[in-house]
């Protein structure tokens, strides 16, 4: 796969999440939440209502929204690493790339568009899921939670995809499954294609930057999806 000059300004770039896009697993990160919580005490969290409320940010932000809100940063981190490894022996053998993506991703790479991933997950999750489906290597840059001071919403994750990756946020078509993400995306004045594993498509209906609504990858032309993005409204 060639990959063109980073230094150049203006190229055109992709930037997926990675849970719930790249993969469909957000019910499974949903589940391991849902039962961290339940041995802490905390009872009636359904998977449904952590993905509307939460999902798309980082472990950190997840356990002060649902768990305690003075929590320090190295508590949370333990109880993340927790959630983690239940996820992980859980779901291995679910993971599986969303219908439609490889070829979505050949076609991209094919029309000089750059790919890369702008998510809430840390680096262990990240390198698991990627090397379960066997795509570590398609991307031109790689932002994770342990990147970023400010998880989704804040729209720094996407910002510091785009810098990586050379291209203007005007370029970039962001691909979010999770609200957060959809508003990040419309912060850092991207479009989006809002992906709906974790959403119903009417979710989407307030944000100004999302330009299409997808099951998955099947049939998607990247050539025609930067036609479809223009302005963007970007939210303060």
């Amino acid at each position: 796969m060639s990959v063109t000059n980073p230094s150049v300004n203006g190229s055109k770039a992709f930037i997926f999440d990675m849970d719930g896009v790249l993969v469909d697993n957000m019910k499974m990160h949903a589940q391991s939440w849902v039962n961290l919580f339940s041995d802490y005490g905390l009872e009636g969290l359904d998977p449904d209502r952590y993905l509307v409320e939460t999902a798309g940010m980082k472990g950190l932000d997840v356990l002060r929204y649902f768990l305690d809100p003075a929590i320090s940063v190295e508590e949370a981190e333990r109880l993340t690493e927790l959630k983690d490894i239940l996820y992980r022996v859980m779901n291995r053998e679910a993971i599986l790339p969303m219908p439609g993506l490889e070829v979505f991703l050949d076609s991209a790479s094919e029309n000089g568009i750059r790919l890369g991933i702008g998510t809430g997950a840390g680096p262990k999750n990240i390198a698991y899921v990627l090397d379960l489906i066997g795509m570590q290597s398609r991307f031109q840059a790689i932002v994770g939670a342990h990147q970023v001071s400010h998880g989704k919403p804040h729209p720094e994750t996407f910002l510091k995809a785009a810098e990586l990756l050379g291209a203007d946020p005007s370029s970039c078509i962001v691909f979010e499954d999770a609200l957060p993400g959809v508003e990040a995306a419309a912060a850092a004045g991207m479009s989006c294609i809002a992906v709906t594993t974790t959403n119903r498509p009417e979710a989407f209906a307030d944000f100004g930057n999302v330009i299409r609504i997808i099951d998955d990858f099947s049939g998607l032309r990247p050539e025609e999806l930067h036609a479809l993005s223009g302005s963007v409204k970007t939210m303060s």
